[in-house]
């Protein structure tokens, strides 16, 4: 097996992974704001941290993993305002809808998910230690970050000149420099604010990542980094983490992160997703046509550095790959579990451990699977061939996030409750009508299944079905 080897967004090179601690991981991945639905970006990202969650709990680690809800921010109080709603109202429901989708993409549960609300003392606390040592000053509409006090600022994200993204939304003649950027936002109206020592008002933005990592996670693991790894889409390196990282480094003496790690860009039919486009893609709008499942199965087909082409006939293309999966899943339907094959284990983790090569690593379960299917045709009652199977199955679960569904359940996703609930009824009549030795009848409601796309497979516990 390889080293776990990482493709560090600082250094722009791989490197090999050493952990704080021998044993445990702590990862920081910044999460949505939740004032709208979850979309592919929020998918793409999830299932790329996800993915490193999986190998790094397979590589022996035990994992830390946080990512965070923004709750407070300009859009939520903008839809408290087109909706009458309540900060609380809004919030809860996107968190939950965001929590549900991605239990849809099999997405693991985080060990933390802290809300940006419930974490203001702390993001107060590096505030007054920022300004107590002068590397933020208070002007008339806030606190700011002296961008000039830190000597490292621009090493993250290396685009010292580049302040567009900055100056056009905080763009302030009383700043000191125009790169520096709002802490704490003083209250313009009564909407939103919270009390502090240094004035009425609410967090910027950055501030939220910097302060709940120090709460949350930082330890005596090392003197120079606060956790092992931060990640989150590309679009955030500049200005979010560049800020991020300046402000920690100020505040605590410590680098923010010792591995900086980020997933490449969404494009819908070819275009740069984007709600100004109107190609967003709502997640919840493509989970009434695939499963969940179908649709982490296509993200990871690319590099997750890669920039992502979303498109419909691709995402076909590759249900029908996963289709595969659960075929030879079917074909060991209720074998128990054996020994994995340990050739095909190391060869799908040391792909993974390549920076996450999930395609390489989809590749091998292809090969695996059109390996099985030439080893039962020969000989289809090879037990411990199956059992090796299911074995393999189960890896591919753990460490890919697919293949989880029961493998007859999974060809009947996406019918509607009356067709399942007609086929249903049709089988029931068919075993009634064995049972009675009524086998005529039995063959005439088969045909009719079958008429209807229906294939059955009678099992020594049920008649099982899948839509062909």
């Amino acid at each position: 097996m390889k080293t776990l080897v990482f493709y560090d967004s600082v250094k722009k090179t791989k490197e090999a992974f050493v952990p704080l601690n021998e044993t445990r991981v702590k990862v920081y991945v910044c999460g949505p704001t939740v004032y709208d639905d979850s979309h592919l970006g929020h998918a793409r990202s999830a299932v790329a941290f996800d993915l490193l969650h999986r190998v790094l709990k397979a590589n022996g680690y035990n994992v830390i993993m946080t990512k965070n809800f923004t709750d407070i921010d300009d859009k939520i109080i903008n839809k408290m305002a087109q909706t009458g709603k309540t900060l609380e109202e809004i919030t809860s429901f996107y968190i939950n809808e965001y929590k549900n989708d991605m239990q849809s993409l099999n997405v693991l549960p985080n060990t933390y998910e802290p809300k940006a609300t419930e974490n203001l003392d702390a993001m107060k606390e590096m505030i007054e230690t920022l300004l107590k040592d002068d590397c933020a000053y208070i002007i008339e509409d806030g606190v700011y970050f002296d961008t000039s006090k830190d000597t490292s600022y621009g090493s993250l994200s290396h685009r010292l000149d580049d302040t567009l993204n900055q100056s056009r939304v905080e763009e302030n003649t009383q700043k000191r420099n125009q790169k520096d950027f709002a802490l704490w936002k003083i209250k313009k109206d009564e909407t939103i604010s919270f009390d502090a020592s240094f004035g009425k008002g609410r967090p910027g933005w950055h501030i939220e990542c910097s302060a709940m990592i120090h709460k949350h996670l930082s330890s005596n693991d090392s003197n120079e980094y606060e956790i092992d790894i931060h990640g989150g889409g590309a679009d955030l390196l500049f200005p979010h983490h560049e800020n991020e990282a300046a402000q920690t480094r100020c505040a605590t003496g410590k680098n923010l992160a010792k591995y900086w790690i980020h997933n490449g860009f969404v494009n819908v039919n070819g275009e740069k997703m984007s709600k100004s486009l109107g190609n967003s893609f709502f997640l919840k709008d493509i989970l009434k046509e695939y499963c969940g499942e179908v649709i982490r199965f296509y993200l990871l087909t690319a590099h997750y550095r890669n920039d992502f082409n979303f498109n419909e006939e691709d995402l076909i293309a590759s249900k029908k790959r996963l289709d595969k999966l659960y075929r030879v899943k079917k074909r060991v339907y209720g074998m128990e579990k054996g020994t994995p094959n340990k050739t095909f284990q190391a060869n799908v983790l040391e792909a993974l451990n390549d920076d996450l090569n999930s395609a390489k690593a989809i590749a091998l379960v292809d090969e695996m699977i059109s390996n099985a299917n030439d080893l039962l045709d020969k000989d289809p009652k090879n037990k411990n061939l199956k059992k090796e199977l299911v074995a393999n199955i189960e890896f591919i679960n753990d460490i890919l996030g697919i293949g989880l569904e029961d493998a007859f359940n999974y060809f009947q996703l996406g019918m509607s409750q009356e067709t399942i609930e007609k086929i249903e009824t049709l089988i029931a009549s068919r075993n009634e009508a064995k049972k009675e030795k009524e086998f005529q009848k039995a063959d005439a409601i088969r045909e009719e299944l079958t008429q209807m796309g229906i294939s059955l497979m009678d099992t020594p516990n049920k008649t099982v079905w899948e839509k062909l």
